[in-house]
């Protein structure tokens, strides 16, 4: 049965996604709502499909450009953070080269950055400036890399500087800044009941491990539950620079992420079975 839903799932998946590159491309040639709307709508039909649960603490952003930085654990990441709000990604440049995927990211108007070049970093944060600026939602990682959802790694603070933009005055005449939001993400069950350190690798992708066996066993291995949680916003008038806002933005997700872990937030999951007693039967495909 496993395999059967997760064959079901996958074919279903690459059918809905080539049938809706068209939609998406057209509504971007066109410059119509329809295209910050569809990847939205799309997401959050792929999370019903694979039966990704989301519980949503906190409120994102959506007045104005916002930069989303969040904690990083794998490609699910991707269609949780667009399934709750309407947003682009600031991508590593390799992304765009993936087969599908990178198709995918590229009609999103997602922003690729190489990395490894320091010289890159100034005009990737001309480009997130000016997006800000127009009034959209990124989603920045700025761990830099996936993790095995058990920490936070250290925020890197480069591609922040694009928050020390302006963006208006407010009814006083004091100067507005590009709002950084943090948020964190954090995988707590599967089948209903808690996602212990032993099972986290099966959604959690990361090191060197091999991207699509890790795909078909995540979805083979059935229901996931997930908490996000949006934390206040941070501005640099209040911060005073970028640095300082990668410390609280780190701070404010990992203490996010231990909350989740531990059950203080979130869906209220049933206690893991003992070691002796069977596990809970596959869900229906």
């Amino acid at each position: 049965m496993p395999r059967l839903r997760a064959f079901v799932l996958v074919a279903t998946f690459v059918v809905l996604t080539l049938a809706s590159v068209p939609i998406q491309y057209f509504s971007l040639r066109c410059r119509l709502k329809l295209c910050r709307i569809y990847p939205h709508a799309y997401h959050r039909l792929l999370c019903r499909m694979f039966g990704i649960r989301i519980t949503v603490i906190g409120k994102p952003v959506e007045d104005s450009g916002v930069l989303f930085v969040a904690n990083h654990t794998g490609y699910f990441d991707i269609l949780i953070m667009s399934a709750t709000a309407r947003l682009s990604f600031v991508a590593k440049r390799e992304v765009a080269s993936w087969p599908l995927f990178g198709l995918m990211a590229r009609l999103q108007e997602s922003i690729f950055v190489d990395r490894d070049r320091r010289s890159a970093a100034g005009a990737a944060r001309d480009v997130l400036r000016q997006r800000l600026r127009r009034g959209d939602a990124l989603v920045l990682f700025p761990e830099g890399t996936s993790t095995d959802g058990n920490r936070v790694l250290t925020f890197k603070s480069a591609l922040m500087g694009a928050v020390e933009s302006e963006i208006g005055h407010d009814a006083a005449g004091r100067v507005r800044y590009v709002p950084v939001q943090p948020v964190s993400i954090t995988y707590v069950g599967v089948h209903g009941i808690p996602l212990g350190r032993e099972n986290r690798p099966l959604f959690a992708w990361y090191g060197d491990m091999e991207l699509l066996p890790h795909v078909w066993e995540a979805v083979k291995a059935g229901p996931l539950d997930v908490v996000v949680e949006f934390h206040p916003p941070l501005t640099m008038d209040e911060a005073g620079d970028r640095k300082r806002i990668a410390i609280l933005a780190e701070t404010a997700v990992r203490r996010g992420q231990t909350r989740a872990l531990r059950g203080e937030v979130g869906p209220t999951l049933a206690p893991a079975p003992a070691a002796d007693e069977p596990a809970p039967a596959e869900a229906p495909a």
